[in-house]
Formats: structure tokens, C-alpha cells, sequence
């Protein structure tokens, strides 16, 4: 059997008589998840969709497994984990966020491709001090809503969590050390004295290798792909949210969520712990 989730804060709030021949409200306690047991082969109409869309419920039809069956989440930074462009934010230094900020938006957006448009945008930081990384972390850089649930959750039921992201290791180390994430992996910019080159050094992070990076750590932890869970937002996660058995669409472009098994559009990050059944 499949489960139909079905997240928001005020769903008993919400006119469900049209929906009686999938469920009974008077079987479903007041809780902001619903969880209904639906036939493998259950979809919602795009009636139903365009419905909990205007209503603001995240859904999802998965198998009705515990989250302490999965093994391995792997997840992308800037707007998944937290809620920023950390580029964008560095290129406020020099003026030049909305630039580097349009460049962002259409690379995320699969207009562009990944390589050349980080470089792009690495090249104009250029000259400016590293501080202004520290500033970003220190003060512009937030967690998204329930990612530190997710986290606590990974952590009490042994899920191993990964951060693989297209932007700096100037960030993913130190959350991997803030949250105590297992694996962190992004670009690495150049620093000489004190000041960014404009350059990058050390191996791409696009979205092959974040593909790549999630099969070589099932395959050294020997767990299946299909105990795997890749989340992300832009275009350049698609390859890892298509490779991992649940794909997570977060909040994200629209050809993003074209490829994923499910997408969480309104809520945080504890949204993908609900969306399996409770260990």
C-alpha cells in the first residue's frame, strides 16, 4: 500500500467534501499531517492539485515506510538548507548582488550551464576580502525552517546526512561542524592574502558530481539507492534527486519539481521527516 500525505497547519480548518471518495475526514485526527492509505497506483487529479495548491498543502504519494528506513539524505545548500544564495550575498559587498543575482536565478533555473555560469560569477567577486564570508555566515546566512528537526531526526534513527552544494566549503564546513552533518562537499574559492582571486580551486561540484557523490556514499555505507533521499531546489540537483529513491523538490524551479517524486512547496525541511511514517 501507498500513503497520500497531506501537510499544512490548518488542514482541519479546510473544506474536504469533495474529497469523499478518497478519504473521511471523520477518520483523520486534528493534526497539521495527515497520512491515508491509498492503492500503489493512486494519483491525484490536476483538479485535486490545483485545489491544494490554492490551499497551500505540500503533498505527497509514497510506499508507507518509516523515516529509520532510509539511510542516506542528501541535500543541496543554498535555498534547501538554508535560505540564501551565499554568492549573491558576497557580491552585496561589491554592489554587485543583482547582478550576480540574476546570473543565479537563471543557472538555478537550467537557462545557463552550472560550470561556466559559477565561474561567471566567481570572477566578479574578485578583489574583495575574505571577512566578507565571515559577514555573510555571521550575520546574512539562516537555517531554513525545520532543517534542525530534520537533522535531530536523522541523528535519532541513524540516517547518515550529506550537504553536497554548487556553492563554498567556506560554509558547508562550517555547518557540517554547526549541525554535526556527516559529509559536506562544495567549491572551493581561491585566497591569497587575505583577499578572493575571482578563481576557483580543486575539483567542480556540479550536478554530475553531485549524482556521483551520492552513489559512491551508498555504495561505501552498502546501502540501495532505494534508502536514499536527494532534496534540492535548482536545476543542478536534478541528476542526484532522479539517482536517489525519494526525490525532494524544495521550494524550487519549475524544472526541478518536474523531475521529482514529490515536492514541499510551503513547508520547512520537517515536512520531508513527515512525509515518512513515524519510527
Amino acid at each position: 500500500m501507498a500513503v497520500l500525505v497531506l501537510q499544512n497547519p490548518h488542514l482541519a480548518q479546510l473544506n474536504w467534501q469533495t474529497w469523499s471518495n478518497v478519504f473521511s475526514t471523520h477518520e483523520i485526527q486534528n493534526h497539521s499531517v495527515w497520512r491515508i492509505q491509498v492503492a500503489d497506483d493512486f494519483a491525484l487529479t490536476t483538479e485535486q492539485n490545483q485545489w491544494l495548491a490554492q490551499h497551500q498543502v505540500d503533498t505527497a504519494v509514497l510506499p508507507d515506510i518509516p523515516f529509520s528506513d532510509l539511510g542516506l539524505i542528501i541535500s543541496d545548500m543554498d535555498s534547501t538548507l538554508i535560505t540564501i544564495e551565499c554568492i549573491d550575498e558576497i557580491a552585496a559587498g561589491n554592489g554587485l548582488k543583482d547582478q550576480v543575482s540574476a546570473i543565479t536565478e537563471r543557472s538555478m533555473a537550467g537557462e545557463l550551464d552550472f560550470a561556466s555560469s559559477l565561474r561567471e560569477r566567481v570572477a566578479l567577486l574578485k578583489g574583495l576580502p575574505e571577512t566578507e564570508l565571515a559577514h555573510v555566515y555571521d550575520h546574512v546566512l539562516q537555517l531554513t525552517p525545520g532543517a534542525e528537526t530534520l537533522i535531530a531526526a536523522c541523528k535519532q534513527h541513524g540516517v547518515k546526512f550529506m550537504l553536497v552544494s554548487g556553492g563554498f566549503t567556506y560554509f558547508t564546513k562550517r555547518l557540517k561542524t554547526q549541525l554535526g552533518l556527516d559529509y559536506a562537499y562544495a567549491n572551493e574559492l581561491e585566497i591569497i592574502d587575505g583577499k578572493l582571486t575571482g578563481k576557483l580551486t580543486g575539483r567542480m561540484i556540479d550536478a554530475q558530481a553531485k549524482a556521483d557523490l551520492l552513489q559512491q556514499h551508498a555504495n561505501e555505507l552498502n546501502i540501495p539507492l532505494s534508502r536514499t533521499l536527494a532534496m534540492g531546489d535548482g536545476a543542478n540537483d536534478i541528476p542526484m534527486i532522479q539517482a536517489a529513491g525519494f526525490g525532494v523538490a524544495f521550494h524550487a524551479k519549475p524544472k526541478t519539481r518536474s523531475m521529482a517524486d514529490m515536492c514541499i512547496d510551503f513547508g520547512g525541511l520537517d515536512a520531508v521527516y513527515h512525509c515518512f511514517k513515524p519510527a
